[in-house]
């Protein structure tokens, strides 16, 4: 399967080119355009249990498969806010995704939902999804992805309403941005991921909650 990621890292979207017979998987609504040969089906991929996973991490209920009839065929995928898509090859290590980062991947792609108890407190990074298996999986983000790879041992703190995804195995811990309360309200830090390598943490450079907070609230 070959992709080519075009509007790089503003608006960001993926082509990608499908053999006769080839398959893709995406969030449903993510499709811009595509070849009049390529089949959509959209379904509950994986059965009820998947479906109630991808619910609990912010994902849609529902995804669509599209497959190249009669001939290779192409499909462009957008997704939902302006930002970045990267295209990482888990075939080797798997990849812990936040809420929403998902876009697009091979259907061999295996997802399990991920608890992590560690961040009840926050409210956020309650649920994740760890992503193995071989083929294409893309990834997108609101704002440029930025990614970090980190040596053994070495700690690193990311915001994370900018935590996108990191390698599956890494030491990771939340907490409070400061000691206190009071302080994580005026530096305007919520929760923060204390990561530990090795392995690669992706990024993003803005973050959703910044965005709704400068919409207009009306009266």
């Amino acid at each position: 399967m070959r992709h080519e990621i075009l509007f790089q890292p503003e608006f960001a979207v993926v082509k990608v080119m499908l053999e006769a017979g080839e398959s893709i998987r995406a969030e449903s609504g993510a499709m811009m355009s595509m070849t009049a040969n390529v089949q959509l089906d959209s379904k509950i991929s994986g059965g009820l249990g998947k479906m109630f996973g991808r619910m609990l991490t912010g994902e849609s209920a529902f995804q669509s498969t599209y497959v190249a009839q009669n001939g290779p065929g192409e499909v462009i995928l957008a997704p939902g806010l302006p930002g970045d898509i990267v295209a990482v090859d888990v075939s080797q290590r798997a990849l812990v995704v936040t809420s929403g980062a998902f876009l697009a991947g091979d259907t061999r792609l295996d997802f399990q939902t991920q608890a992590s108890m560690k961040g009840f407190f926050g409210g956020e990074g309650l649920f994740m999804t760890q992503i193995s298996g071989p083929g294409l999986l893309l990834l997108s983000s609101y704002g440029a992805i930025m990614p970090i790879e980190l040596a053994p041992g070495q700690p690193y703190i990311v915001d994370t309403g900018h935590l996108v995804a990191f390698t599956a195995g890494m030491g990771y811990n939340l907490r409070k941005a400061t000691k206190s309360l009071l302080g994580s309200v005026t530096s305007g830090e919520g929760v923060v991921a204390e990561m530990v390598g090795p392995g690669v943490v992706y990024t993003q450079t803005r973050t959703i909650s910044a965005l709704i907070a400068m919409m207009p609230v009306s009266r």
